[in-house]
């Protein structure tokens, strides 16, 4: 007598309502849902958004308690310790730390899972390669793109070689290469026997890799089976040959008219997928190595930006920096007295000020020339360039308050 498979996922009548602050039912999630999961089995969840898939997840990993139902994993209860060792979940957003890089990364996840020393660097750097992040493994988290988060991700999810794995949109942000190669990942680990359970919004990817789905609505299951059956359009017959000529095809016309008393609805060439064209495409370009920075390739460098005209601009340049450093700025009629003015330059100002107005000047420059007539000329070129355009005449009326102020300061300062 052949051994009954058990199930590693079972639900029965699973319920789960939301209530609100008094206690009334708010939000029915999820609604008599009954499903079972089998080992090595890629069972896929899908449904539209609000249709109850993340709360059936999160009662999967034991975050939730159904209302109603039962619900086992592994043949126990979803909170029991001992499950979750067993398990490997991928959540909807990536949620890992930004400030440390890949290898800390899974190191970090495998000591939580008590792996030794030798077993988490070995898988470390095995799961690197797998998801293509060994030359990024040196960057910190927080510098990825979302598709590199999702890579790192899976890994996390991985690390603890799950007996189940749980993802939740692991495609999501990735390029069609990374979608590719998640695909191939989740194929290779159902043939080694990994029981996985895929939501996904990305129908496509879900047809490419499940054996059977769930379509759940309204928190309520809608269509469950295997996949090709869900999806053979028994209305229609299809025949693929080798190319044939249009007289063959005429003759298959009538042939089927006469037995079948039905016309051929179309001939047509099959249809490659685009994502597998789209990969031949990258393929090929890879093996005519073909130069990418992972966009479209460019065309010419602009004149303007070519390194002749960037040195003549450059030479310019430096010709008018030098030509305005040789020129001597003039100093304009009302600009302040530089800072770099010494105390005792102040004090030779102040006095001519205090000169010009009480005319003591005026007579010490007539005195000098009664005395020495050539000294004219030369006390003439002496005078502060500062002072010649405001210095006053000396028979100018000046207030009285003002000049005994300046007098009196000027007194005090000769006395200390």
């Amino acid at each position: 007598m052949a051994k009954k498979i058990l199930p590693v996922v079972q639900t029965a009548g699973l319920c789960k309502t939301f209530k609100d602050f008094w206690r009334r039912p708010k939000v029915e999630a999820v609604k008599d849902l009954s499903m079972e999961i089998y080992p090595g089995e890629v069972f896929g969840l899908l449904g539209p958004n609000g249709s109850g898939k993340s709360t059936t997840i999160k009662m999967l990993l034991g975050l939730l308690y159904p209302s109603r139902g039962r619900i086992s994993v592994f043949g126990k209860a979803p909170t029991d310790v001992s499950v979750k060792s067993r398990i490997g979940f991928l959540p909807e957003e990536t949620y890992l730390y930004p400030f440390l890089v890949a290898h800390e990364t899974l190191d970090y996840y495998g000591r939580l899972f008590r792996l030794p020393t030798r077993i988490r660097k070995e898988r470390t750097e095995k799961l690197l390669d797998m998801v293509g992040l060994r030359h990024e493994a040196k960057r910190r988290l927080g510098e990825y793109s979302k598709g590199m988060a999702r890579r790192i991700g899976l890994a996390q999810a991985l690390i603890n070689d799950p007996e189940f794995l749980i993802l939740d949109e692991p495609t999501a942000g990735l390029d069609p290469i990374g979608t590719r190669q998640i695909k191939d990942v989740i194929r290779e680990l159902g043939k080694k026997g990994k029981t996985i359970l895929l939501s996904s919004h990305v129908l496509a990817d879900v047809e490419d890799v499940s054996d059977r789905v769930n379509i759940l609505y309204g928190g309520q299951q809608r269509a469950a089976g295997d996949v090709s059956e869900l999806l053979k359009n028994r209305e229609v017959t299809q025949i693929t040959v080798p190319t044939v000529t249009d007289e063959t095809v005429q003759r298959i016309r009538e042939l089927v008219d006469r037995l079948e008393q039905k016309n051929i609805l179309e001939v047509s060439h099959p249809r490659t997928k685009l994502e597998d064209f789209f990969l031949k495409i990258v393929e090929e370009a890879q093996a005519a190595r073909v130069k990418t920075y992972g966009a479209m390739l460019g065309g010419a460098v602009p004149e303007f930006l070519s390194t002749a005209t960037s040195k003549q601009q450059l030479d310019v340049v430096d010709s008018l920096v030098a030509a305005a450093e040789r020129r001597p700025e003039p100093i304009a009629p009302n600009e302040e007295i530089p800072a770099a003015t010494t105390d005792q330059a102040v004090e030779e100002a102040s006095k001519k000020l205090i000169d010009a107005l009480t005319g003591k000047e005026a007579s010490a420059e007539t005195a000098q020339d009664t005395e020495n007539p050539a000294a004219e000329e030369a006390t003439s070129t002496k005078i502060d360039p500062l002072f010649e355009p405001k210095r006053p005449k000396p028979q100018t009326n000046v207030d009285r308050s003002v000049l005994d102020s300046l007098l009196d300061k000027a007194e005090d300062k000769d006395e200390n």
